[in-house]
């Protein structure tokens, strides 16, 4: 009789795989959460689109008062 070979802990199998991917998407969400999420995002895209405005353009306010 012959006996079958055993199964490497390295081989992945459906279930490793299943695990491999559910890990990653729980990483995933932890890395997100910790960075801020999308509101951090969106606050970091206006900061960036005010300060690339020129800084020389003459405000509303002050433009108004003359």
């Amino acid at each position: 009789m012959v006996d079958p070979k055993p199964l490497s802990p390295f081989a992945l199998t459906p279930a490793r795989i299943l695990i491999l991917v559910l890990g990653l998407l729980a990483l995933l969400f932890i890395v997100g959460s910790i960075t801020g999420g999308i509101s951090n995002y969106q606050l970091l895209k206006e900061a960036n689109a005010s300060s690339s405005a020129p800084a020389n353009a003459p405000d509303a306010s002050s433009a108004s008062a003359s």
